[in-house]
């Protein structure tokens, strides 16, 4: 048997992990407004528990981003993507057994350092199933899953904890990732060269190799941390990460809870609102990888259109944030136009993101593509959790500070990228 376009449905499943991934990561921060009090915790103390158990999860992620980065490289993404999706259901129905803050945040770690594997997992296996001039579209497909599972985690949790209770929605939401798993041994059966089901047409347009050459595959060296850490193309996505990853989680983690102090909504309204800034942030994925793919059909190098369209990305991100800070206080009366401008703040992260996640692909080879993506990572959250501290006592009488942080952080990420990394080089 043979699939036209197997390389999509590949795809298509690791975006649709990353969606179960956001439900199960977003869960506690939907829910958290409405039961800390049933584990003791004072109002007052609210945002401080609230950033505890995300440093307990964003620990674990930072430390499973570069260790399963690794793992990928080592069993392959269809044994490393298993292993890391069965890990992070068990460990959010875990969460219906908690019983106080400390339960919460050891499953928290557990879940964090399983679901940091999606990452790695999704940039070596887009590695794997895409040539480089369509990595850009599978990377801002991978990522609007990201932004999907935001889109739907809202009104999926709020009904469920509506219906169920907090304890049976972690439970019923860890079942989505087990059933996953059915379909992805079965049509991931192999790595592109050895695929039963791939047409030899689209094999030799992945490889992008020529059918009548009898060239042989260059091997490439597998490279250490530290080799690694010598090239400035490794620092460059380090560092740009570190920076603009925080933005996305600042809201990631805090929406729910802006919402409420804001606008004083309840759990019904945070699930009828919160999802519209996520669909714009889907867009902006979709749109981030085909404007660099555009650029590269047209001759423009692969690393060249990636920097073009972070650079566009974070044009976007910065307008809407300012925008933001200036009607902070007007907006409190209009919620709609609050969620369109951090909608817009979301676009332009997912445009750019997906470029910056593609990056080591571009720069590396074989072995060292999953490495690299797990650095970064690890860098990712090494700088969410300064920001995650930082956010309680900035916004204990007002948010401005919290928008003029995220603005800050975006023209830094932008000179990471443009300075630092250097032209497009494969090292082996």
């Amino acid at each position: 048997m043979k699939i036209k376009g197997l390389r999509w449905y590949i795809v298509a499943l690791i975006a649709l992990a990353t969606v179960i991934n956001y439900i199960d990561r977003s869960a506690i921060n939907i829910m958290w407004p409405y039961i800390y009090k049933e584990f003791g915790i004072a109002d007052a103390d609210n945002k401080n528990a609230l950033a505890l158990i995300t440093t307990f999860f964003m620990i674990a992620y930072a430390l499973g981003q570069t260790f399963t980065g690794k793992l990928m490289d080592a069993v392959g993404t269809r044994l490393g993507m298993t292993i890391s999706i069965i890990g992070w259901s068990i460990s959010i129905a875990l969460h219906s057994f908690a019983r106080s803050l400390m339960s919460f945040n050891i499953f928290r770690f557990m879940l964090g350092f399983s679901e940091a594997g999606n990452w790695p997992g999704a940039t070596k296996s887009n590695a794997e199933w895409f040539p480089a001039k369509e990595r850009a579209i599978a990377q801002g497909i991978f990522g609007a899953g990201a932004s999907l599972g935001s889109v739907v985690s809202a009104p999926i949790i709020a009904f469920l904890y509506i219906v169920f209770g907090w304890k049976m929605t972690f439970v019923l939401i860890a079942a989505l990732g087990l059933i996953w798993i059915i379909p992805w041994l079965i049509i991931n059966k192999a790595a592109p060269e050895k695929h039963p089901w791939l047409t030899e047409k689209e094999r030799n347009y992945i490889l992008d190799t020529d059918p009548e050459s009898n060239s042989s595959v260059e091997v490439v060296p597998v490279l250490s941390w530290r080799e690694l850490l010598k090239f400035r193309n490794t620092w460059g996505i380090i560092m740009a990460r570190f920076f603009i990853d925080p933005v996305w989680w600042l809201f990631v983690t805090w929406l729910p809870t802006f919402l409420k102090e804001q606008f004083l909504f309840d759990i019904k309204q945070i699930g009828a609102f919160t999802w519209l800034p996520y669909l714009f942030a889907a867009i902006g994925s979709l749109l981030g990888g085909y404007h660099s793919s555009w650029q590269v059909k047209r001759g423009v190098d692969a690393v060249k259109a990636r920097k073009n369209s972070v650079a566009l990305g974070c044009g976007i991100m910065l307008v809407s944030l300012i925008a933001i800070v200036y009607l902070l206080d007007g907006l409190k009366s209009t919620p709609v136009l609050a969620m369109v401008l951090i909608g817009t703040t979301l676009f332009g992260f997912q445009f750019l993101i997906g470029n910056l996640q593609t990056l080591p692909s571009d720069y590396f080879n074989g072995k060292n593509v999953g490495t690299v993506a797990g650095m970064g990572g690890t860098a990712a959250v090494v700088g969410t959790l300064i920001t995650t501290w930082a956010v309680p006592a900035m916004t204990k009488t007002s948010y401005v500070s919290f928008f003029v942080l995220a603005a800050v952080l975006v023209p830094v990420t932008w000179i990471c990228i443009k300075y630092i990394t250097s032209k497009k080089i494969i090292h082996s």
